[in-house]
């Protein structure tokens, strides 16, 4: 796989339909890149690919090491190589990052991009989904009950995508990121944040790698694009 190539397996779309109850295992991920986030069977907390270490982001603050045939219905990773990286830089809040992206390239709105934050952040809140508490049951529905915590002066690393408008279902539109303190203990898909000096690694991409499910249920979901739902459990 190339440098700065994005994989990803399965669609944001069969998350929002239910769809999780298999995919591939983190082995497989682990071949595909060496950062990255997704969510794993059933939904039951978030991922994040780090340094060639999958974990496991689970609800009450709880994080785990992924075992290597644990099964992933959803994830996104590249093998990331910064093509610039910024030093020392504030970020007010969630949108400086698109901001940053944009000042470093402005004609990559229908581009994807890929990106990693790292140092203190004075604030940062993230959320973890508890996982399915029936088959079948959607995204939208397991973000009103999602673990939400705040955190404050908490060294650690941010792993995101910048995906473009145009598609919305296939990814998350937009900023997608996960987080993971530098200790390991706390984390989550990220909803806001605060940094007063951060670095950021930034890498625009334009070669993206969908593998599609081939479950049952998988296809015979009936999937769509439900924006209002994506945001309100995105943030």
């Amino acid at each position: 796989m190339a440098i700065n190539e994005i994989y990803q397996y399965s669609l944001v779309n069969a998350l929002m339909s239910g769809v999780s109850d298999s995919g591939i295992t983190v082995t497989q991920l682990l071949e595909k890149g060496n950062q990255g986030l997704g969510t794993f069977v059933r939904m039951d907390g978030e991922l994040l690919l780090l340094d060639g270490t999958v974990y496991q982001l689970q609800a009450e603050g709880k994080i785990r090491v992924a075992s290597p045939d644990d099964q992933i219905p959803y994830a996104a990773a590249t093998h990331f190589r910064s093509q610039r990286t910024l030093a020392s830089i504030k970020l007010e809040t969630k949108d400086s990052v698109d901001q940053v992206l944009e000042q470093f390239n402005d004609h990559a709105s229908n581009l994807f991009m890929s990106y990693r934050v790292e140092g203190v952040f004075q604030r940062i809140k993230c959320r973890t989904v508890k996982g399915q508490e029936y088959d079948g049951q959607p995204l939208s529905e397991l973000g009103k009950k999602q673990f939400v915590a705040e955190y404050h002066d908490v060294e650690g690393t941010i792993v995101g995508f910048r995906s473009p408008a145009a598609w919305q279902g296939f990814f998350v539109a937009g900023e997608h990121m996960h987080f993971i303190d530098k200790d390991k203990k706390i984390g989550g898909h990220v909803l806001e944040l605060h940094a007063d000096e951060v670095n950021m690694g930034i890498a625009t991409v334009n070669n993206v790698h969908i593998e599609l499910p081939t479950s049952d249920k998988f296809n015979s979901a009936v999937m769509s694009t439900d924006n209002v739902g994506l945001k309100s459990v995105e943030g």
